[in-house]
Formats: C-alpha cells, sequence, structure tokens
C-alpha cells in the first residue's frame, strides 16, 4: 500500500515541477510572422531578441492561466496531505488524509486537462486559420506530460484507498495493529485471588508434613 502512496507521491512532485515549467516559459507555440520566427507563451510572446508581455486580455489564454494556477495548487497542497498519510502524522486522527489527497490529485488532473484542451482547441482554430506556419512548442507539450503524471498521481494514491476499502481488510489492518500493540496474551492476573481448594490442599499438605515429623 505504501509502496503505492510513495509512487503517487513522486508522480505528484515531478507534475508539480512540470506545471511550473510549461506555466512560466514561453514556448507553447511558435508560429512565422513576416519572415521571422515568433513563440509565445501564456504570459508573453516574443519576437528575435525580444520579448513582450500580453497586455490585451485574451480569452483562452487567461482561462489557460488560471486552469493551470489552480492545478497547481491543488496538485501542491494534495503533496502536503500526501506525505503527512505516508509519515503517519499524528494530528487530525479523524481527517482521512489519502481520502483527501487522492481528491486534491484529482482535481488538479482535471485542471490541468482542461487547460490544455482550451488551449488546443482555441490554437487550433484561430492559428491554423491565420498563419500557415506554425507548430506547437515543448512548453506546450511539457504541460501533457504533466497531464500524465497528474493521471498517474491519482491513480496510484486512489489505489490504497481501495485497498482499505476491500471486505475484510479493515479487520485484517485492525488485527495487525492491536498484535503489534497490545501485550503478549500470557499473563498472570495477580488481582484475583487464589481458589479455595488450592488453599485446602495446602492447609492438608503442612498437616501431613507435621504428623511424618512427630514420627521421626
Amino acid at each position: 500500500m505504501y509502496s503505492f502512496m510513495g509512487g503517487g507521491l513522486f508522480c505528484a512532485g515531478v507534475g508539480n515541477i512540470l506545471l511550473i515549467v510549461s506555466t512560466a516559459t514561453d514556448y507553447w507555440m511558435q508560429y512565422r510572422q513576416s519572415s521571422n520566427y515568433m513563440h509565445q507563451g501564456l504570459w508573453r510572446y516574443c519576437t528575435p531578441g525580444k520579448c513582450f508581455p500580453h497586455n490585451d486580455s485574451i480569452a483562452h489564454l487567461d482561462a489557460t492561466r488560471a486552469l493551470m494556477i489552480l492545478s497547481l495548487l491543488a496538485c501542491f497542497i494534495g503533496i502536503i496531505i500526501g506525505i503527512m498519510a505516508f509519515i503517519h502524522y499524528s494530528s487530525f486522527d479523524r481527517f482521512d488524509k489519502t481520502f483527501a489527497a487522492g481528491i486534491l490529485f484529482f482535481i488538479s488532473c482535471f485542471f490541468v486537462f482542461l487547460a490544455m484542451a482550451v488551449y488546443t482547441g482555441v490554437t487550433i482554430n484561430y492559428y491554423g486559420k491565420r498563419y500557415g506556419n506554425w507548430r506547437f512548442s515543448w512548453s506546450y507539450i511539457i504541460g501533457w506530460v504533466s497531464v500524465v503524471l497528474t493521471f498517474f498521481q491519482v491513480y496510484f494514491t486512489c489505489v490504497p484507498i481501495g485497498c482499505m476499502n476491500a471486505p475484510g481488510a479493515g479487520t485484517h489492518i485492525r488485527q495487525v495493529r492491536s498484535s503489534s500493540t497490545t501485550k503478549p496474551w500470557i499473563q498472570l492476573n495477580t488481582s484475583r485471588p487464589f481458589p479455595t481448594s488450592w488453599k485446602h490442599s495446602d492447609h492438608s499438605l503442612s498437616v501431613i508434613n507435621k504428623k511424618n515429623i512427630n514420627k521421626l
């Protein structure tokens, strides 16, 4: 179970780094304009040797930026909660940290997939008709790689939840935990008095011993 959780945290960490790189860089697409190759990202567009911010409010870029940032936040919070669950952090014991991390990873995966879908659809419909020579670039590809990693982080995090909810799994886990924390089952209970039959037998033995001594 913990190997799956560790795999989920690894995918989440790498996916979060790729989300940051994809969101911050300016190579989502490249196109040719006036005999010059230009490239742009979510925040800036660049000509050879110089970059400029997107001053105009472009709807699909605003939506993509917002969704990518929300995905980053959900993934980051999910990593923190997942680490707390992985190291058995004792605070908030009633709070199912594995389940919460899985939900946050699912939200992160949904947001980044939606961001990539919005950007892809608008870019193909707009730049495909306006520019004949254009292509997606490496920042865009990294965005799709982060989609794959966020999907696997959801999968690896939800597998332990499925194991916990399997029939008989909770009873087995409770038995294992109780066997590792309780005392040995063979104990001498000194709080209860000895049976009266034991006392009578001890008394009869002492009388027999006295008689044997008197005979000697």
